[in-house]
């Protein structure tokens, strides 16, 4: 094989994550709901049966099936089984940056408008909703706590391979963990941490809000 073969097989490829096809992928909604006062964000509290994090506050949204086209059909389908909302009753409105977790998953986020006429909770994973008005939200300061993560090599780990050995110097990562306060709630974990970036990203845009 030569130089011209290599341009020539790989010369429209795209770069992706490296070991994204080992990556878990998860899609999901940040709901608005149109009130009175204005717009609301709207939470699930996730069902007590559930497996993983049960009663905690989230969006909609689960893993991207292989029957999903893309993380925006998968995004409205867990919003519409999650909330038994009809589909014509969810209309996406942009996305969200895309996050890579320490913790091996991909996650896509997409804001979205979401008529409530219509609704029926998936009670084997929605416990209630309750909604928080956008306006307190991009007025209200996160509380910032610090999660350490450390490497941990496995017991037989070769040691001897490496330079310095068992003295090799790991690089270690702090991670922020948000916490939102409305009254008897607290919103943190990826929830909040996706929220926080969906509130940065229309302080950047100002006049957006006046539209």
């Amino acid at each position: 094989m030569n130089i011209d073969e290599l341009k020539f097989l790989f010369s429209h490829r795209t770069p992706d994550i490296l070991g994204s096809e080992n990556l878990s992928k998860f899609s999901l909604l940040l709901p608005l709901v149109q009130k009175e006062d204005g717009l609301h964000v709207l939470f699930e509290v996730r069902s007590l049966f559930m497996r993983r994090q049960p009663g905690e506050i989230c969006f909609p949204g689960g893993k991207i099936d292989l029957e999903d086209p893309d993380p925006e059909f998968a995004a409205i389908r867990e919003a519409r089984e999650e909330l038994g909302v009809p589909e014509e009753n969810i209309h996406l409105l942009f996305p969200l940056d895309f996050m890579l977790s320490p913790f091996g998953t991909i996650i896509y986020a997409y804001a979205g408008l979401v008529d409530l006429s219509e609704i029926n909770l998936n009670e084997a994973e929605v416990d209630e909703i309750f909604t928080v008005p956008l306006d307190f939200l991009l007025k209200a300061d996160p509380d910032i706590h610090y999660v350490q993560l450390r490497p941990e090599p496995e017991e037989n780990f070769p040691f001897h391979l490496i330079a310095r050995g068992k003295d090799y110097n790991w690089q270690t990562k702090s991670m922020e963990e948000y916490f939102y306060f409305y009254e008897n709630r607290i919103i943190w974990g990826l929830t909040a941490r996706i929220l926080k970036h969906f509130l940065d990203v229309i302080r950047e845009h100002p006049p957006a809000l006046d539209k």
